[in-house]
């Protein structure tokens, strides 16, 4: 990931703080298949989450962080290591979460991914 140029991610932006600056180390990441978040200075942390793997979006623009034209995306997971977590504080936020949304849906189709595969192992298909 390290040797990854800039230019193919599709999408890339750090964490807003006070003011809407961007001066934080937080930094979200997206290429065609996965989702990355870099967090950390001295001691630096990498998580990433495969498109297909991501069940819901939810969008939070709560007033302090409308004010600054920023937002929140909320994400729940079939990723064991990452059930859920935020993309906290970034600008253009409904622009992100359409585009995340529709390369989400991309991956699951190209994968072959359905929601029944993410269902609970004790679901029991036979007592229908």
């Amino acid at each position: 990931m390290s040797n990854k140029d800039n230019n193919t991610y599709v999408w890339r932006e750090r964490k807003r703080t006070i003011f809407g600056l961007p001066l934080s180390f937080t930094v979200y990441k997206l290429d065609d298949e996965k989702l990355y978040i870099e967090t950390g200075f001295l001691s630096k942390k990498e998580e990433e989450v495969r498109l297909y793997r991501i069940m819901d979006l939810t969008l939070n623009i709560p007033l302090s962080q409308r004010i600054f034209g920023l937002g929140t995306i909320h994400c729940c997971t079939a990723d064991k290591s990452t059930p859920e977590f935020d993309i906290k504080k970034i600008k253009n936020a409904r622009e992100v979460k359409n585009m995340l949304s529709d390369m989400v849906e991309k991956q699951r189709e190209a994968k072959r991914v359905s929601s029944r595969e993410f269902m609970s192992e004790d679901f029991d298909h036979d007592e229908f």
